[in-house]
């Protein structure tokens, strides 16, 4: 790993803390490595971009896959996970999950989740896209992440709790939103000696790695937002730092991601040196609400489990054009759902197609997925009586920051799980209901690897930060154009033409940044605007140019002029990584296995 000296243009630190541990974000993976690194006696830090509870994994429904009903074995999830990532997963990362996945699922219960149950007091399990058993335990009908943000943020809270009145009872006035409330609190603390507990960071941008001499993890820099003004840097110093950021469906004008979904994640560690992998391989949802052709930012998803009771998909004529495409039909893999549904709709030159769900009637409606029909509600739509609107649109990251089993990255010290991370889990298309699962087991082995290896012994010392911005930032309003870019060239539907004329607008955009800087040292404003901006073009040059050397089409990757499946050419890994002077180097693997992550003398 050879670090690349790019970092983002931010004002230097003006408060530091010390910890064992920094986990950035809150959702099923951040949190449950908190929960598992404090109770192995870590001073953790939790880092999040708003407010703990305001994580993507609230925004799941459907539910957790897991080998968890009668009949239903692991050695089954695992089949139906590697036929879903059509050739690349990485089936050791699989195994892991299908046969750790059960147990994580219970502890997550004792935690205190609670799932929808039978009337017998079991699980009640349910069947979405590419199962062949009903193995999703859901929980609120339609409200399993809501439910599962929920259990984890309270346990987060209450292991937090004295740390926050330690810190109250010194003065600092507790961990507020406000940059200068966080400030104070940290400035009590004189720079931060540790406690035992987990400490939590909200409404704070992560921006880059800190490393030391040797190129290991020192921490992070990060902007407490809140008072509107761009003066909240500091730093939290540390041998470790997860990163679980979630994904990046922002790069794309219309997704089911929320706002702040901005790749954030990858974008820093591929300025810390990281690889990622896969980023050609984004999920496009098959059934979000159609709003209209010109709708944009967040859109509400129509789950997979209304499907997997048994809603169809037909066309403008009620025919359910799925039925001989797949022997599933409806509850085929998302990435051939997906290219059925764009199909029809060039066959018919349509805007959308449709879910037909009317059989359900209200009562199953309301009590089964109450929060799908209120949003149907609010758009004019009534699911009961009517058609439901569907069409593709960006949903998850497959690829990500190249991990090994334990999490670990090319840059020690520095890990990652969830939908920022590349474990080989997912392959060229992810499995429904697979994600929460990933990050609850990923998480729990990344902090046993941290409590293993003895990194807290470790005190970091991160080198100074060069006085000159290495990396240009972008003015707010490039958001948009990064967005309708990737939409044009870069969506469901891909071409050499589509990607070249994507990569030609993106690399301008880049290029008229970095010759401002070059030229005369100026660049946008620093602030979290232009920092979310820059991560957004940064991650979209990489998966634009991933998707361009893959010259095939597999899993959710669909290449027009490419429509064949070549596993003699392309059944393995598109790596990238960033080099200093900001280019990328782009790679393929051998085989379908990834190579190390770290060597024997780095995991030391």
């Amino acid at each position: 790993m050879t670090s690349t000296g790019i970092r983002l243009h931010a004002p230097a630190p003006g408060w530091s803390i010390d910890a064992d541990v920094v986990v950035v974000g809150s959702g099923v993976a951040g949190l449950t490595a908190a929960l598992r690194c404090e109770a192995a006696g870590l001073t953790t830090v939790v880092v999040t971009k708003a407010r703990l509870d305001d994580g993507s994994t609230r925004w799941a429904q459907g539910g957790i896959a897991a080998a968890l009903g009668e009949g239903d074995t692991p050695e089954q999830h695992l089949d139906d996970t590697l036929v879903a990532g059509a050739g690349l997963c990485d089936e050791e990362a699989v195994r892991i999950l299908v046969t750790e996945g059960p147990d994580a699922v219970r502890r997550l219960i004792a935690t205190g989740a609670q799932f929808d149950e039978s009337t017998d007091g079991g699980l009640e399990l349910t069947r979405e896209g590419g199962h062949h058993r009903r193995r999703i335990a859901h929980a609120g009908g339609d409200a399993t992440g809501a439910e599962i943000s929920r259990a984890l943020v309270e346990a987060v809270r209450a292991s937090g709790r004295g740390e926050r009145e330690a810190l109250s009872a010194e003065g600092g006035g507790g961990r507020r939103a406000s940059g200068r409330g966080e400030r104070e609190a940290l400035s009590a603390e004189g720079g931060g000696g540790r406690r035992a507990g987990t400490r939590i960071i909200e409404n704070a941008l992560v921006l880059d790695l800190l490393t030391d001499a040797e190129g290991r993890t020192a921490g992070v820099t990060l902007h407490v937002m809140g008072e509107g003004q761009h003066d909240g840097v500091g730093a939290v110093h540390a041998p470790a730092v997860v990163l679980a950021t979630g994904g990046m469906g922002q790069v794309f004008s219309a997704t089911t991601n929320p706002a702040v979904s901005t790749g954030d994640g990858v974008a820093l560690a591929l300025r810390a040196g990281a690889e990622v992998s896969d980023l050609e391989f984004v999920q496009f949802h098959p059934t979000v609400l159609f709003l209209g052709p010109d709708a944009e930012g967040q859109q509400p998803l129509v789950s997979e489990a209304v499907r997997g009771e048994g809603a169809h998909l037909v066309d403008g004529d009620g025919v359910r054009f799925m039925l001989g495409q797949h022997e599933l039909a409806e509850l085929a893999p998302r990435d051939i759902v997906a290219k059925g549904i764009m199909r029809r709709m060039r066959e018919q030159d349509a805007e959308h197609m449709y879910l037909d769900a009317r059989h359900f009637g209200a009562e199953m409606w309301e009590r089964r997925f109450p929060t799908i029909l209120a949003a149907c509600r609010a758009h004019g739509i009534d699911p009961v009586t009517g058609l439901v609107p569907v069409a593709p649109a960006a949903h998850y990251a497959s690829g990500g920051v190249r991990t090994d089993s334990h999490g670990r990255t090319t840059v020690p010290g520095l890990y990652a799980c969830g939908e920022v991370a590349c474990t080989g889990v997912h392959g060229a298309n992810r499995l429904a209901s697979n994600s929460l699962l990933e990050g609850l087991v990923y998480a729990e082995r990344i902090a046993a690897d941290i409590a293993r290896t003895g990194l807290r012994a470790r005190v970091p010392q991160p080198l100074p930060t060069a006085e000159r911005p290495a990396h240009p930032l972008l003015p707010p309003e490039a958001r948009l154009a990064v967005q309708r870019t990737m939409t044009r060239g870069a969506g469901v539907l891909r071409s050499e033409a589509s990607l070249a004329e994507a990569a030609d607008r993106l690399h301008r955009l880049h290029a008229d940044a970095r010759d401002a800087l070059d030229e005369n040292g100026k660049t946008a404003e620093p602030g979290v605007d232009t920092w979310e901006a820059t991560n957004l073009l940064c991650v979209a040059r990489v998966l634009v140019a991933a998707a361009r050397r893959r010259e095939e089409t597999r899993g959710c990757h669909w290449r027009e002029d490419r429509p064949e499946r070549d596993d003699t050419a392309w059944r393995r890994h598109i790596v990238v990584r960033l080099n200093p002077d900001r280019s990328l180097a782009v790679r393929t693997t051998d085989t379908t296995d990834f190579p190390p992550t770290l060597t024997q003398a780095q995991e030391q």
